[in-house]
């Protein structure tokens, strides 16, 4: 009985240790044992200790295949997450792209704003000299309002121009954060599959 005892311990210790399929081979080759054992011994002492240890060791193969199969959806799962999770950084490098393209054109536009905001500076500095001409006010009017929607507009391109510089700084510093946790999960799988070997030799 104190030997039965110490075989069932024997037993939930390796399903505690083992549970990732390191041992699968060790466990059917123990299983065909103890079976062949309770066959070659019918009728003896042993027969029924010999029984629960064979139920106990079957059970014990079912719940790794059990857990393996789990393991393997769950990575499987994760495979298609990081699939997933590549495809939505590489849309996002090529939108940003576009998007650096689009503001270098929009700079551009507002350079030449600026450059027509300065000669119509110094052409209402001519005109401001002549205040005395109602038609030369008129235009000097005119050229005002032009020159605060110049204003208004090249204010929107600097403004959308510096949203879309921190949109791209916050695209980049997350793809470096994503980088780093991927390296650091293949560090964690590493050790733990050195981990997971080291304990089944």
């Amino acid at each position: 009985m104190a030997a039965s005892m110490s075989d069932d311990d024997i037993i939930r210790k390796r399903l505690l240790i083992d549970g990732d399929g390191i041992g699968d081979d060790k466990r059917i080759s123990t299983l065909m044992k103890t079976f062949m054992k309770w066959c070659n011994a019918p009728g003896s002492d042993e027969e029924s200790a010999t029984y629960q240890r064979m139920l106990a060791q079957l059970a014990q193969c079912e719940h790794a295949m059990e857990k393996t199969q789990l393991i393997h959806g769950m990575n499987t799962h994760e495979i298609n997450n990081y699939e997933q999770l590549y495809t939505d950084i590489e849309q996002s490098i090529e939108d940003a792209h576009t998007k650096i393209g689009d503001c270098k054109q929009e700079l551009q536009h507002a350079k030449r704003v600026r450059k027509n905001r300065q000669e119509y500076d110094a052409l209402a500095k001519v005109i401001q000299q002549h205040p005395d001409r109602q038609q030369t006010m008129r235009r000097l009017e005119e050229l005002q309002k032009e020159l605060k929607t110049l204003k208004d507009s090249r204010e929107g391109l600097e403004a959308k121009m510096e949203m879309r510089q921190k949109q791209f700084h916050v695209l980049v510093t997350s793809i470096h954060e994503l980088q780093a946790m991927l390296e650091e999960d293949e560090k964690d799988e590493d050790e733990e599959e050195q981990m997971e070997t080291g304990s089944s030799t």
